[in-house]
C-alpha cells in the first residue's frame, strides 16, 4: 500500500509531458496554416510608382516615325537621295573641270574613232591584220586632217592683203551707203565712231597684249590636247574591245549584263551621229561654198571650210558660220551680195533642218529640239565650245542607254516574275479555236 501514491504521481507526471507534447503539435499545426505576409519593400530608386486606381488613363505616345505624314516621309527620302546625287555631280564636275584637257582629248578622241572605226573593220574585212588596218587608217585620217587644216591656213594668209584691201573698199562703200540711206547718218558720227575705236584699241594696248599671251597659251595647250587625243585615238582603234571589256570588270557583277547589252547599242548611235553629222557638214559646206563662190566673195573656200567645222555644233555653229560669211560679203562687195549669201544661207540651213537630218540620222539619234538646245547651252558654259561639240553626242547616248536600261530592267523583272495560277494561267492561256474556224496564228516572240 505504501508504494501506489509514488506509482500515481508517475503516472500523472508522464500524462502532463503528453498533453505539453499535444499542444507544441497543436501550435506548429497552426503556425504552418497562417500565410507569411512580407514586409513592404522600398521602391527602386529608378522605377516609376504605380499610378493609384482613381488615377485617369493616359494615352500612350504614337512612335515619332508613324506620327510623320506619309508624303512627308516620302518626300525625305528623295530629298536626301538628291542630295546625295547632286553632292555627287558637284564633286565629279569638279574633277572633270581640274582636268578639261584631258576629258576633251578624250572625247575628241571617241568622236575621231567613231569616225573612222567602220574603215578599219572594212579593212580587215578585206584581209589586212588589225595593226596594220588601224595604221593605215589612222595615218590616212590624220593627214587628211593636216593638210585640210593646212589648206585653209595656206589660202586665209595667201588672200590677206586682197582682203584687206577688199575690206577697206567695202568700208568706204558701206560709208557712202550710210550717208545716203534714209537714217540720216552724218559724216562727223561716222568719223566719232572710227575715233572711239581707235582710241579703245590705243587704251586698251595691255589688255589686248595679254590676251595675245593668252592665246599663246591657248595654243600650246590646243597642241597638247590635239596630240593627247590623236594618242588615245589610236588605241582605241587598235584595242577598243579588250578596253571596253576592262571597263566591264569595273562594274558590280549584278549591273555588268545590262550595261554589256547598253555600250554596243551607245556606240552604234555615236557612230550613226558622227558619221551623220560629217556628211551634213559636208553638204552644207559644198552648197554655201558654191553659192559664195559664185556671188565673187573672196575667200569662198577658206569659208567653206570654217562652215563645215562649225556645223559640228549645233545650232549656234551654223548661226556664226553664216554670220561670218555674210559679214565677209558686206565688207567686200556690198550689201546686195551679203543679202544674196543670207538666202543661200538661210536656204541651205532649212534644207538641213527639214530634209537632211531627218533623211541621214533618221532614228538612230533623236533627240528632241529643247534638249538639243539646252544641251549645247549647257555644255558651251561648262567647257566652252568643246563643251558645245560633245554635249548633244553626249545627251543622244544618255538616252540610248537609259531607254535600253529601261526596257533590260522591264524583261529582268517579267523573266524572275512567278509563272501565272489559278484564274490568272486561265486568262493568258490560249483558248481553243471555235469548230469550223482555222486557230489564231501566234505571235513571234
Amino acid at each position: 500500500m505504501s508504494r501506489l501514491p509514488g506509482w500515481l504521481a508517475g503516472l500523472g507526471a508522464g500524462l502532463t509531458r503528453i498533453g505539453e507534447q499535444l499542444d507544441e503539435r497543436r501550435s506548429e499545426v497552426a503556425a504552418d496554416d497562417v500565410p507569411v505576409v512580407a514586409p513592404p519593400a522600398s521602391p527602386a530608386p529608378d522605377s516609376v510608382p504605380v499610378p493609384p486606381s482613381y488615377a485617369p488613363a493616359v494615352a500612350a505616345r504614337p512612335d515619332p516615325v508613324a506620327a510623320i505624314p506619309w508624303g512627308m516621309r516620302v518626300a525625305a527620302e528623295a530629298g536626301w537621295r538628291l542630295l546625295v546625287l547632286a553632292g555627287t555631280l558637284w564633286v565629279l564636275m569638279r574633277v572633270i573641270s581640274a582636268v578639261q584637257l584631258v576629258v576633251l582629248a578624250f572625247v575628241a578622241a571617241l568622236l575621231v574613232t567613231a569616225m573612222l572605226q567602220p574603215t578599219v573593220a572594212r579593212l580587215k574585212r578585206l584581209g589586212l591584220p588589225r595593226g596594220l588596218a588601224t595604221a593605215v587608217t589612222a595615218i590616212a585620217g590624220f593627214v587628211i586632217m593636216g593638210l585640210v587644216g593646212w589648206f585653209v591656213v595656206w589660202q586665209v594668209m595667201d588672200n590677206l592683203d586682197n582682203l584687206s584691201d577688199r575690206v577697206r573698199d567695202g568700208i568706204e562703200e558701206l560709208k557712202r551707203w550710210l550717208l545716203d540711206s534714209p537714217f540720216h547718218v552724218t559724216e562727223s558720227q561716222i568719223n566719232d565712231i572710227a575715233k572711239n575705236l581707235s582710241d579703245t584699241i590705243g587704251t586698251n594696248t595691255e589688255e589686248i597684249t595679254s590676251a595675245g599671251l593668252q592665246g599663246v597659251t591657248v595654243m600650246v595647250e590646243l597642241l597638247t590636247g590635239i596630240l593627247l587625243a590623236m594618242f588615245s585615238t589610236l588605241f582605241l582603234l587598235y584595242d577598243g574591245k579588250r578596253i571596253w571589256h576592262w571597263v566591264l570588270k569595273l562594274v558590280p557583277a549584278q549591273a555588268r549584263e545590262g550595261v554589256a547589252g547598253a555600250g554596243p547599242r551607245a556606240w552604234r548611235t555615236l557612230t550613226a551621229y558622227v558619221r551623220g553629222t560629217v556628211i551634213v557638214a559636208l553638204i552644207d559646206a559644198i552648197f554655201i561654198g558654191l553659192g559664195i563662190y559664185f556671188l565673187d566673195v573672196p575667200m569662198a573656200v577658206p569659208l567653206a571650210v570654217f562652215i563645215f567645222l562649225f556645223a559640228f555644233i549645233p545650232l549656234v555653229g551654223a548661226v556664226i558660220s553664216g554670220a561670218l560669211a555674210v559679214v565677209v560679203a558686206l565688207v567686200t562687195q556690198g550689201v546686195f551680195t551679203a543679202l544674196m549669201v543670207l538666202i543661200v544661207v538661210l536656204a541651205v540651213q532649212q534644207l538641213e533642218g527639214h530634209v537632211l537630218q531627218p533623211f541621214i540620222l533618221g532614228r538612230a539619234v533623236r533627240v528632241h529640239p529643247l534638249a538639243v538646245v539646252l544641251a549645247v547651252a549647257a555644255g558651251g558654259l561648262t567647257a566652252g565650245i568643246g563643251g558645245a561639240v560633245v554635249a548633244v553626242p553626249l545627251v543622244a547616248v544618255t538616252n540610248t542607254v537609259v531607254g535600253y536600261l529601261r526596257a533590260y530592267s522591264k524583261e529582268q523583272a517579267l523573266r524572275d516574275a512567278p509563272p501565272p495560277h489559278g484564274a490568272t494561267a486561265v486568262e493568258v492561256a490560249p483558248t481553243p479555236a471555235p469548230t469550223g474556224q482555222p486557230a489564231p496564228a501566234s505571235q513571234p516572240e
